[in-house]
This record gives C-alpha cells, structure tokens and sequence, in this order.
C-alpha cells in the first residue's frame, strides 16, 4: 500500500482523471477510481493528459464505495468538499491516507459526507464560487500531505539552475 492514496468517485472528465494521474506518478501516491466513470480507461484525452507517465501509476478500480471498503477495510480517509467545515490545513495526516474526492459535478455523495462528518475538509477560497478544478484539489490535498511528512521521497532540490547559472 502505498503512504498516499487519491481516491476518486465517479470521475467524468478523462482530461482531469489523467492530470490526477501525472500527479500520483509524480509524487509516488496511488490512484483509486470508483465507477463508473463518465469515460473509458483507454480514452485518448486520459491519456495525453497523463503523459508518458503511465508506466509509473499504481492504479485501481473499483464497482463501488462498498468494493473500495470491501478492499481496503482500514482505509484511514479524509474527504474533500466545499461543503466541509474545517480546512485541509488542520489535520495531521496519517501514513497510510486516502484522500477521497468526488465528481466534477456534484462531488461526494452527501451520505457519504454526513456519516464522515468529522473526516471532511475543505480548501478556503471564495465565497459564491462553486469549486476549484478537481485536478487542482487533488494536487493541493496531495502536496499538503508530502509537506507534513517532509517530501518524503520527493527530490526537493536541482542542481540545473546552478549549472545554468554557473556557466554564465
């Protein structure tokens, strides 16, 4: 299992899908996708949005929210939502986590919200507005976790830019 876990439900934009999916390749998290899906897994704009990196996704599917807690029984999980009463920032998150986010849409289902009150969170923004794009949601939820554990496993530093600037 891996340390960080994206769990989408429902997705509908395979361009957002395969931007999520860049970034688990990238920061080493796993993707988890509940169905059904608003695409097909080998739609082309899911894959010219994951890149070349599909090689290093670790990526499961899943009939339901039951199947996924069928198969992942101890899942220690937070939800994202614009309906959650505390902000993304003040949880200390665990290793292993799955950070659930819910369709372009309409988001996670309420009763899922409801019987998860206390697991739910939200990243501020302003008021009257509806939502950040999924991909940037997952991508915040994702980099809060690796700055609370350090970047664990992140390459944090290059020695590109001093190797432009030195030969100057």
């Amino acid at each position: 299992m891996k340390n960080i876990n994206i769990v989408l439900h429902e997705p509908e934009i395979p361009q957002n899908t395969g931007n999520i999916a860049r970034t688990c390749a990238a920061t080493g998290a796993a993707l988890h996708i509940i169905e059904p899906m608003g695409f097909k897994i080998d739609d082309k704009k899911l894959k010219r949005a994951g890149l070349d990196y599909w090689h290093s996704l670790d990526i499961t599917c899943y009939k339901s929210l039951e199947d996924f807690f069928e198969k992942n029984p101890n899942a220690d999980f937070y939800c994202f939502s614009t309906k959650a009463p505390r902000a993304y920032t003040e949880i200390v998150y665990p290793y292993p986590v799955f950070l659930f986010f819910g369709k372009e849409t309409r988001g996670l289902p309420e009763d899922f919200l409801s019987s998860n009150y206390e697991r739910c969170v939200r990243i501020p923004m302003r008021e009257n507005l509806r939502s950040l794009n999924l991909s940037n949601s997952a991508a915040i939820g994702v980099y809060e976790v690796l700055r609370q554990h350090g970047f664990d496993e992140q390459q944090t530093a290059s020695s590109v830019l001093d190797d432009i600037v030195s030969t100057k």
